[in-house]
Formats: C-alpha cells, structure tokens, sequence
C-alpha cells in the first residue's frame, strides 16, 4: 500500500477515535446525575465525576507525549491507552458503588490522554499550510460524536436485562455499550492506523535536503524565499557526519538540550496556551450554565435540551468545516483575532440580554438564540487556530509533549469552568463579567504579540555556520 493511502487511512482512524470520544460524553452525561443518586452518592459527586476524567486525561497526557516523542510512534500507544477506555467504561457498566463509577471515570481518561501523541503524530506528518484544516477535521470529528451520540440513547435507555451477573439497564448500558466500542476500535487501529514516515522523510531520503539542493541549483528568487527555508541544528563536532546519520543523532533523542522555560516561557507561547485555557473555561463554564437557565426562563424539558444541542452541534461542525476553508487563505492568527472578536461580542450581548431578561417570551428567546449562536460560532475560529499555530511554534521534535502540556492547560480550565459557573447561575453577571474580562485579557495580549503569532521564518538556525564562519 502506498504512503499516501496509508496516510489518509491512518486520519480517517483518527478521525474515528475523537469521535468516539464524542460518543461517550454524549451518552454518560445525560444519565450519570441519576445513576449516582441511585448508588446514593451525595450531590458532589457529579462535579467529582465528571472532573476526575479530565483530571487523569490532564496528568497523563505530557507522560504519552513524552512516550510518542521518543519512541517516534503513536499506534502502540494508542492501543495501550484504549485499554484504558475499555476497562474504565466496564467498571462504569458495573457501577456496584459510586466510588467504583468515580474510579471508572479516572480509569477512562488517562485513555484520554494519549490524544497528545495523536496531535504530536499531526504535527509531524502534515505541512504548515495543510496542518489548520486537519486539526479543524478532526475536531469537527469529535464535535459530530456529540451530535450523533444522543441517538444512541434511544435504545440505551430502552434496556432492561440481565447479562450474567451484571444489570443493564438505562443507567449501565452507556458503560457496556462504549466498552464494545473501543474494543472494536482496537481492531480497526490494528487494520487501518500506520505510523507513516513525518512528511520531512519518505522512505529513509531526507526530501527536504534534496529541496535545498535543488534551489541551490536554481536562481534565487528573494530574500523571502531563503529565509523561508527550514534548515537542520548541527552541531559542530558533528559537521563531518553523513545527513542521514546526523539525522539519526538527532532523533534518537529529542530531549536533548531541551529546556521546559525556553519552550514554555516564550510570549507567544504564554499567549496560545492562554488562548486554550481561557477557550475551554468559557465554553464548559457556558455549557454548565445553559440547562439550567433555559429550564428558569422557557421551561424546557429533556427533549427541548436535546433539540437544542443537537442544533448546537450542527452549527459547531459547520463552523469547524468554515474555519478550515477559511485557514487555507488567511493566516492562523488572523482567524484567532476574529475569533475572539466574536467571542467578546457574544459575551457582551449575554451580558446585556440575558443577565435580566425584558420584553416578552418571544423576544426574551430571540435573545437567548443570538447569545448562544455568537457564542458557538467564535468557538471554531478560537480553538483551531491556536492549535495549528502552537503546532507551529513549538519543537518539533518534542511535539508530543507539547501538545500534552497545551492538553493539560485545557484539561485544567474543563475542571475549573463548571466549579465557576456551578455556584453562580444565579449571579449572571458575575458569572459572565469574569468570562469577558478573561476574553479582554486575551484579547490585548493577541493584539500586543500579534507579529510574534506566525510560523517562525526561519525553524531552526545552522549552529555550523556560526561556528565555522
């Protein structure tokens, strides 16, 4: 099989894991207030529950990243963490104690974090130009699990037997039916998911070495063009060594002379992982806000919530398909300033509209549709392009544990978001006040790094000019 079936199977295998981890928070969400109170667990071990996932997902993510950085492949750190996923949706399926359900959740999401291996695999094996419109692909994935998993629920619910030992019904079916699938998702990654060589290598040639040979053939055609080249770190002692084996010392270990503060402590890199906290913050703070604002205002029941976030997810997939047109003309950062725009403006309006409904039913509707539409579109344009660009300022060769870190900075605010907005749905205006402030101050800080947001013109410096010079 060629490199590039390889390669489009291996993102459609991607594509499937993210969505099935849209799949699972679809249909536990819906039904584990009940199933802890059936296990008569006090009321705060829902936010226990549904922060130990993240919790696990947070610590063990730059531990995978590490692991792919390393050993240079992800397929058999994938299959180790669905291992993972497997066991912990069983033990949710067998649910004897609410703290065995609590231990199943963290189970289950330190599968969650093998995700900083996949978007370090990206990374690698995708070109600058291409890399927003992947990452927003397989975002879109997860959001479409999202949507697609509330129509599982509808025969979920409808269960009521025996299966040896164990009992499913409404409440355990989601753990046993989430159980089968990342089993057969083990299969699939076993047929369909190749470590395909990083798109700077085919086949043990150096591509980009023979591009650089070429254009030293070639005229020069501007300073533009040679700086925009992407050259090798050599390092003296090594100036005699063949390209490949030079290329061999390198990799074999990518820590080397790594510095967490030169890395982590850049501007523009304080501002992205800024970006990503502040982006999951607002956006688990509004979903933990939402139900029970429209049950006070327009009495809606289950099935209005359903339709609700069904539509919502239609239109969050339609705006990560957008961005991704849309990242193929302009550049990263420009998609993240209008990003935040939007998302500055939506919080404004919520402020205005929604902290102390006026007018009618209607209008009082109207208004709660336009909020959480603006909301929901700046969401796309915010979160895609903060990874690309991450992706891009950040090592390549530690990218796995780069994406760990930017995973568990945003594992972090998915845990502090619903603590926030959990005791304030009846203080909207500070619970909203602190989300635009953040988005204000995030906002400046783009505006004042802006010309640091871009890909690096030049990724890496000869070390062997400036010696031998």
């Amino acid at each position: 099989m060629e490199n590039h079936q390889k390669r489009t199977l291996t993102f459609l295998t991607i594509g499937l894991i993210f969505m099935l981890s849209g799949i699972e928070y679809a249909v536990i969400l819906p039904t584990i207030w009940r199933y802890l109170q059936i296990l008569e667990a006090p009321p705060y071990f829902l936010g226990l529950g549904l922060s130990a996932f993240s919790l696990s997902a947070l610590l063990t993510g730059p531990l995978f990243g590490v692991w792919s950085d390393r050993s240079k492949t992800t397929k058999s750190i994938i299959l180790f963490s669905n291992l993972f996923e497997i066991a912990g949706n069983f033990m949710y399926f067998m649910g004897y104690s609410k703290w065995l359900l609590l231990c199943s959740r963290l189970v289950a999401g330190v599968g969650a974090g093998a995700g900083s291996s996949i978007f370090g695999f990206l990374t690698r094996s995708t070109l600058p130009e291409e890399r927003a419109g992947i990452f927003a692909a397989i975002m879109a994935c997860r959001q479409a699990g999202l949507l697609v998993g509330p129509a599982f629920n509808l025969f979920l619910r409808l269960c009521d037997f025996k299966l040896g030992p164990f009992v499913v019904n409404k409440y355990t079916s989601p753990g046993i039916f989430m159980c089968l699938l990342w089993t057969l998702l083990q299969f699939v990654v076993l047929a369909g998911y190749w470590d395909v060589p990083p798109i700077s290598s085919q086949g043990g040639v150096v591509v980009l070495e023979m591009k650089q040979e070429k254009e030293e053939e070639a005229p020069l055609m501007g300073s533009d063009e040679e700086e925009a080249r992407t050259y090798r770190a050599v390092d003296s002692d090594q100036s005699e060594a063949s390209p490949v084996s030079q290329r061999a010392h390198e990799t074999s270990n990518p820590f080397k002379n790594f510095s967490v503060s030169n890395e982590f402590l850049r501007e523009e890199v304080v501002v992205l992982l800024t970006a990503q906290f502040i982006t999951l913050f607002n956006q688990t703070a509004l979903e933990t806000m939402v139900t029970p604002l429209t049950q006070r205002y327009f009495s809606f029941g289950e099935l209005g919530n359903s339709l609700m976030y069904s539509l919502c997810g239609v239109e969050v997939i339609v705006g990560f398909f957008f961005v991704r047109w849309l990242s193929s003309k302009v550049a990263d950062r420009v998609v993240l300033a209008v990003g935040l725009v939007i998302c500055c403006t939506a919080c404004i309006w919520c402020l205005v509209f929604l902290c102390k409904p006026r007018g009618g039913f209607e209008w009082q509707l109207s208004a709660f549709i336009v909020g959480v539409f603006l909301q929901l579109l700046g969401l796309p344009f915010v979160a895609v392009s903060q990874v690309s660009l991450f992706s891009k300022v950040t090592a390549e060769k530690t990218q796995g544990f780069s994406q760990g870190v930017r995973r568990s900075v945003g594992g972090l605010a998915t845990i502090l978001g619903p603590l926030w907005a959990g005791g304030l749905t009846n203080n909207l205006y500070i619970m909203l006040g602190m989300m635009l402030a953040l988005l204000a101050m995030i906002t400046v800080m783009t505006v004042l790094s802006y010309e640091r947001l871009a890909e690096p013109r030049v990724v890496q410096c000869a070390q062997s000019a400036d010696s031998g010079g």
